[in-house]
């Protein structure tokens, strides 16, 4: 697993519905995942964080790469930078065809390790729909704890988890 960095040009161009193009910015085949009602809603929230504050662009979506011939499985990234306590919050999302293979695990780890990378953060933070049963179990034995939930106005109730950002992800 590896992550390409989607740029704010390539987000701009899947805001359009221009794969092409934002397949040639970001050096990667992207599939309609990308242009989902859902995913367009993410790029325009992540370009709209970025013009606000263009450093923290590098905490953003990533494409999640697989294999020799880099097949897009999905994204990823981080809210944004640690916040004034360390903590970042994660966000992955694997395009359906690829779901229950052991990609969103796989995410996750590249995620904690990029987290456990940065002196700056302390803390990883997951929220999930305590519905979303895929994703709860995919958090599973990497030591999140449940440390309270909140209303997201996107997403509804959200279970809160919390795990040290240097704990070390199983392999």
């Amino acid at each position: 697993m590896r992550f390409v960095e989607l740029s704010g040009g390539a987000m701009s161009a899947l805001l359009d519905g221009d794969l092409s193009a934002a397949g040639r910015m970001a050096g990667v085949s992207l599939t309609e995942y990308f242009v989902t009602g859902r995913a367009r809603w993410l790029w325009r929230f992540r370009l709209d964080q970025m013009d606000a504050a263009p450093a923290h662009a590098r905490w953003m979506v990533r494409q999640a790469v697989v294999g020799d011939k880099d097949r897009v499985v999905g994204h990823a990234g981080f809210h944004g930078p640690p916040d004034e306590v360390g903590m970042v919050e994660i966000g992955y999302s694997i395009a359906p065809p690829f779901r229950r293979q052991g990609y969103a695990r796989s995410t996750l780890i590249e995620l904690l390790r990029q987290a456990a990378a940065e002196t700056a953060v302390t803390t990883v933070r997951a929220t999930i729909s305590p519905d979303n049963v895929a994703s709860l179990a995919t958090i599973s034995g990497f030591g999140f704890a449940e440390v309270g939930e909140q209303w997201d106005e996107e997403d509804g109730l959200e279970l809160v988890f919390e795990v040290p950002a240097r704990q070390v992800p199983p392999a």
